[in-house]
């Protein structure tokens, strides 16, 4: 799954699973744009281990909740790389909170930066991937939110990801005469916090079939097969990486 000379940017990629899709296109041949809002150091790591691997990471602070910069953002990737043909949202704000403890500035910064944010994204970049009549969007959603599954003390990260899931579906319709995919990698959400490793274990015999939780490197394996030219005939689809949990 070569993707040698493509342009791809990866959101929240400083760290975690979003750094793990830089690292995984940036193997793949891709030239990776890698945007974060404050973590700037690791950020710079990313594109550092990119160039060990020589593969190009280059770094861009944006917020992605906020149109204009997102636009800037955009025009200054086009600039630097001639286009752009990936685009990966994995940026998403999560909040483990009862819904009548969640503040109002708590609600709007999870659908802001786990939907709103992927709007933006999509609406500055699809101009620029019709100009080749080739593009792949991938957004990270979360297991089970193409039925809408609702779970206690998430429901701001549950109403956004389950918008996401209809987002994308709707975005791939319009685009796929332009050459265009939009599909959903859905991992898995598990709050870690306070969890003894007893607790641990049960929870992961409990949720994952498979006997251990994902890694970043499982779900940016996914992307990167949305990413490539072997899925050009797969668009609008929902993947759960997911080891079994909530089949």
């Amino acid at each position: 799954m070569s993707l040698r000379n493509r342009v791809a940017l990866v959101t929240g990629a400083s760290r975690g699973i979003g750094k793990e899709i830089a690292l995984a296109l940036g193997r793949a041949g891709a030239r990776v744009a890698i945007s974060y809002r404050t973590n700037k150091l690791g950020a710079q790591k990313v594109a550092d281990e990119l160039r060990k691997m020589a593969a190009q990471g280059v770094v861009f602070a944006t917020d992605v909740t906020d149109a204009k910069r997102v636009e800037e953002l955009i025009e200054a990737i086009v600039r630097r790389f001639g286009g752009l043909d990936i685009l990966v949202n994995n940026v998403g704000v999560f909040e483990w909170k009862p819904l009548l403890d969640s503040t109002l500035e708590e609600w709007h910064s999870v659908v802001a930066s786990n939907l709103f944010s992927v709007f933006y994204t999509t609406k500055f970049s699809v101009p620029v991937m019709r100009q080749k009549r080739w593009g792949r969007i991938i957004n990270l959603g979360a297991v089970g939110a193409e039925r809408a599954f609702g779970q206690a003390k998430i429901s701001a990260y549950s109403a956004a990801k389950a918008g996401l899931v209809a987002f994308s579906r709707s975005v791939a319709l319009e685009e796929a005469r332009h050459g265009i995919t939009v599909n959903v990698v859905n991992p898995p959400v598990i709050d870690e916090k306070a969890l003894s490793l007893e607790e641990a274990e049960k929870l992961i015999d409990a949720r994952f079939p498979v006997g251990r939780p994902a890694t970043g490197r499982d779900i940016a394996e996914a992307v990167k097969f949305f990413a490539s030219d072997e899925a050009a005939f797969v668009t609008g689809q929902v993947l759960n990486v997911s080891g079994g949990w909530m089949l």
